[in-house]
């Protein structure tokens, strides 16, 4: 197993002459509150321990369904992986970590171009190796795979929409005539009506309020 450290090589592997210890993110998690984190956290530890690394943390959710888009823990360690403060992620399992497919799939493609290695021990993936560095790469594949599926999907709809004559992007705001902005300013002047609701209710910008009220006096009652 090449060494793992903090500092890359221009390849984007780790460099082989770099410090063996490198910054661990332990993430456990389970779903309801009869069930503990305990067995995860304890396993991965015993990992942590047998390959001599020391600087470990751990973030855990627990009672957290794996559908939900909010997990604190999760959260906070992806926070730290982007702050430059983690070299390396280990979790239980795939299942564990990703809330979806999709979701695993942009968490690992933005470990990938973090330089930040990422285990699942009871799948047998480590990045760390060659044969987990290749698993990276489909990951690389598969995710611009999806952001073309999108984009693709993005331009079929646009293309539709134009063909039935929808109109795309906000409606445009009205320009008022001069008895609809006069009114609008005499309403300004009373002092009782905010520019966001009169521009709400003329169907015009705030800004456009505003230039139509510059100047005037307002009699606050």
């Amino acid at each position: 197993m090449p060494v793992i450290g903090q500092k890359r090589a221009e390849h984007g592997g780790w460099n082989m002459s770099a410090a063996k210890d490198p910054r661990v993110a332990i993430y456990c998690r389970v779903s309801t509150a009869s069930q503990s984190v305990d067995p995860q956290e304890a396993a991965l530890r015993e990992y942590a321990i047998r390959k001599d690394w020391t600087q470990v943390r751990v973030f855990k959710d627990h009672a957290v369904s794996g559908v939900r888009d909010r997990r604190p823990a999760l959260d906070q360690l992806m926070q730290e992986c982007r702050r430059g403060s983690i070299d390396l992620v280990l979790v239980w399992k795939f299942d564990r970590f990703g809330r979806s497919t999709r979701h695993l799939i942009e968490a690992l493609e933005e470990f990938r171009q973090l330089r930040i290695e990422f285990v699942s021990l009871t799948e047998a993936v480590d990045t760390a190796t060659p044969a987990g560095r290749m698993f990276f790469s489909m990951i690389a594949v598969i995710a611009n795979f999806e952001r073309d599926l999108i984009a693709e999907r993005v331009k079929l709809g646009l293309a539709e929409a134009r063909r039935r004559g929808t109109r795309l992007g906000r409606p445009p705001k009205k320009d008022l005539g001069p008895e609809e902005a006069a009114k609008l300013q005499r309403e300004r002047a009373k002092g009782k009506t905010t520019l966001r609701a009169l521009a709400r209710k003329y169907g015009v910008s705030v800004w456009r309020a505003h230039s139509l009220c510059s100047g005037l006096k307002t009699n606050v009652s």
